[in-house]
């Protein structure tokens, strides 16, 4: 016998990605028109710089469409051959976005560097026209998606290509405005290699995370040998062995277990006592998909916590 739950509320996920979806798309019509712009100011201008930020902010377009496209696909149905939908869709898009982050803040700084030794000439008065403008719609870009990032690691990779491109297009001004001044060329190179680190302590934390997700590890908050201890002050168990914990996407956590009982009893007691314990993986410990399966102590012949499967 196996006791099985999974607690979700349709209404609320389903309203709340409607919203999402369209904040994103709201966010790359914005980078699109950036993007033009720049293109056009970089041809008008005959500045390189401009035509380098441009395809940035193209290849910030491209993330934002995965991100979009994988939010639409993991509210596609579960089917018999997919029994988790396609769930996973937007951890997938959240490493490919941060992944890309770190090799966008690569060539920042290898261009960065290079300026130091080949100082590039830079059109000031396009600079700061078009940084001004791209800051305004990046800005109002990181506004639309900046509620969802906080739950949500597809939208948060895709909060930090917008919130990247702001801060880039900041300095990008503060920049063209120092060289304007007093022709200090080294502030654009110190100002994108700033822009690079940052770029990278930001995204390394969400690829952590996503690949943890992806290999199936337990999640970092769930610790097992307190799970253990609130389920012995249950009369009935005498422990719980042979767990799988893991997270299937941000929402979503699932818990199978063997659940050792001291005495025979009856199976409407055990079913009385799995749903008390469900009830406090819910509430203590926010584990919402939940696999039990219960036996009589001893049973199973090793009931470690985490079972060695045969290699």
């Amino acid at each position: 016998m196996e006791k099985h739950t999974h607690k979700h509320d349709h209404g609320h996920s389903h309203s709340h990605g409607d919203l999402k979806g369209r904040n994103l798309g709201i966010a790359i019509l914005l980078n699109i028109g950036i993007t033009l712009a720049q293109v056009a100011g970089g041809f008008i201008s005959g500045s390189l710089a401009l035509m380098s930020d441009a395809m940035h902010n193209f290849s910030d377009v491209l993330a934002l469409i995965i991100s979009w496209f994988a939010g639409k696909l993991s509210k596609k149905d579960q089917t018999p051959s997919q029994t988790y939908g396609y769930k996973r869709a937007e951890i997938l898009a959240a490493l490919i976005n941060a992944v890309s982050l770190i090799v966008i803040a690569f060539f920042l700084l290898k261009e960065a560097i290079s300026r130091f030794s080949d100082p590039v000439d830079i059109q000031t008065g396009w600079v700061m026209i078009l940084g001004g403008l791209s800051i305004v719609l990046n800005g109002l870009s990181v506004l639309l998606v900046q509620k969802e990032a906080k739950d949500n690691m597809n939208m948060r990779s895709a909060y930090l290509h917008l919130l990247s491109d702001m801060i880039s297009s900041i300095a990008v001004v503060f920049g063209g405005l120092a060289m304007y001044l007093w022709g200090v060329a080294w502030v654009d190179s110190v100002l994108s290699i700033g822009i690079a680190l940052y770029l990278v302590y930001s995204s390394w934390g969400l690829v952590k995370e996503s690949v943890r997700i992806l290999m199936q590890f337990a999640p970092s908050q769930v610790n097992l040998e307190e799970i253990n201890k609130e389920l012995q002050n249950i009369p009935e168990v005498n422990n719980m062995h042979h767990v799988h914990v893991w997270q299937l996407d941000d929402r979503q956590i699932n818990f199978e277990a063997h659940i050792s009982f001291i005495d025979d009893i009856s199976l409407s007691k055990v079913n009385e006592i799995l749903h008390q314990v469900e009830h406090i993986l819910n509430d203590k410990f926010d584990i919402n998909h939940v696999t039990l399966q219960p036996e009589i102590n001893g049973s199973c012949g090793d009931e470690s916590m985490v079972n060695q499967d045969s290699k």
